[in-house]
């Protein structure tokens, strides 16, 4: 059996943008309500107690964001620019590439993304009985095809990570054990 000494953490940068801004705020966010990157990179360090391996895609087909970069670049993250033609899904292309490189080496997995078209890719790397899947961003976004399996842990970066410095304007379903009604009062 392998072990596992790290958690590759694989960031859909436009996948988790593009719901912040379209889903959840309506609109491009203002730097204040953008995640704070680093604060994600070391929760998954220590909620899951090993190394983060972080790599977060970026679709560099258009435009590099070059300050955007460096800050990741700053926090440790391992940048990864892609380009392709017209209509390509370059940062889908690779991190499906990844999760299917990854069946072959050891590490935990936590999948920064929403996106269903993941989930096979994802889900084959459970024949590992010790390692350990997860995916994080918005829960209430997240495709059912990632959350279906009880094995694949779900983390919610504004309210397990805190990854925002202010609160997102988001409706949750609120189990009944976590209700406080002096939220709303």
């Amino acid at each position: 059996m392998a072990t596992h000494e790290k958690t590759h953490l694989l960031v859909d940068g436009e996948n988790i943008d593009a719901t912040l801004g379209s889903s959840i705020l309506g609109g491009r966010p203002d730097p204040e309500q953008r995640p704070r990157w680093d604060t994600v990179r070391e929760f998954v360090g220590e909620h899951w107690g090993h190394p983060v391996n972080p790599l977060f895609f970026l679709n560099a087909s258009g435009n590099l964001p070059r300050p955007f970069v460096q800050a990741l670049l700053a926090m440790e993250y391992q940048v990864i620019p892609l380009a392709g033609a017209p209509g390509e899904k370059v940062v889908d292309m690779a991190i499906l590439a990844t999760l299917e490189a990854l069946r072959d080496r050891p590490g935990h997995v936590l999948l920064g993304s929403h996106d269903g078209d993941f989930a096979d890719e994802l889900l084959a790397l459970l024949d590992d009985d010790e390692r350990r899947l997860g995916v994080l961003g918005f829960r209430e976004f997240m495709s059912q095809s990632l959350t279906a399996d009880e094995r694949v842990e779900v983390i919610d970066i504004e309210d397990d990570v805190q990854a925002f410095s202010v609160q997102l304007p988001r409706m949750r379903i609120i189990p009944i054990q976590e209700f406080d009604p002096t939220r709303f009062l």
